[in-house]
């Protein structure tokens, strides 16, 4: 048993393509991230789509998903065509059942050709217009911000940015994960963190930030200190947890 969503107004041609998923996947060599899930590229109809096929959840999970909460696919699908003007167009999504569980799902959208994502010039203090590219992500997620949108994998890899004209367009990618509500000053701030970014960079983002945002006057220390803080957070995790596996080593 099967259940999808295709975006009629701009894919409905790609039906076909939606219910041979399986298929085409396995069948495609075009891979671009594997990890928990796999993400590859397949050409349908003259259009570079992008495929994510979702990892099999484990037993508990399949029932969640199955009667109490809408499956990551089904999510990151909605999620698009809710803020479709911030991510790549949504083709469709399907739910392949077994029995009355869960197992395998797969979420389609149109490729968006980015030049690079926002990690590069977090990481290459030389890179072209770097300055320029953090004070128009600023004006980019404060745009988020403004429309209720709170992105939980607001990471690196998961903006994109392309080049135009000597402007900059973003779109956000791993969508399954968001909230809408109307962000306080504080979840603003805190969306910032899992940028892993330093103390310069936050400034030249909180500069920008706040000279569209009624904020406190201590907004990019604020800035500041919850990333510092998050980043020790994650750190102290990251070495228990390599603390425990030496253990179970040895």
């Amino acid at each position: 048993m099967y259940k999808y969503k295709i975006n009629e107004k701009l894919f409905h041609n790609f039906t076909d393509l939606l219910l041979n998923i399986k298929k085409e996947f396995l069948d495609n060599s075009q891979t671009i991230h594997k990890a928990r899930n796999e993400l590859k590229i397949i050409e349908y109809e003259g259009i570079n789509t992008i495929v994510k096929s979702f990892k099999v959840p484990n037993i508990l999970n399949q029932i969640i998903y199955s009667y109490f909460r809408d499956s990551k696919a089904k999510r990151s699908y909605e999620h698009s065509l809710h803020i479709e003007q911030f991510t790549p167009n949504a083709i469709g999504y399907i739910e392949f059942y077994s029995g009355i569980f869960l197992k395998e799902s797969y979420f389609i959208s149109e490729k968006f050709d980015y030049d690079f994502t926002i990690r590069e010039p977090l990481l290459k203090n030389d890179f072209n217009d770097r300055k320029e590219i953090f004070k128009a992500f600023a004006r980019f997620t404060l745009e988020l911000h403004n429309n209720n949108i709170y992105h939980f994998d607001y990471s690196p890899g998961n903006i994109l940015i392309k080049k135009e004209n000597n402007t900059y367009s973003f779109k956000i990618v791993d969508i399954n994960r968001m909230k809408f509500f109307k962000l306080t000053q504080k979840d603003r701030i805190k969306n910032f963190s899992k940028l892993w970014a330093d103390k310069e960079t936050l400034k030249i983002i909180g500069d920008e930030y706040q000279k569209h945002y009624d904020c406190d006057e201590n907004f990019i220390e604020q800035l500041i200190n919850f990333s510092e803080s998050y980043k020790k957070n994650k750190l102290k995790i990251k070495s228990i947890k390599l603390f425990f596996k030496n253990k179970g080593n040895q």
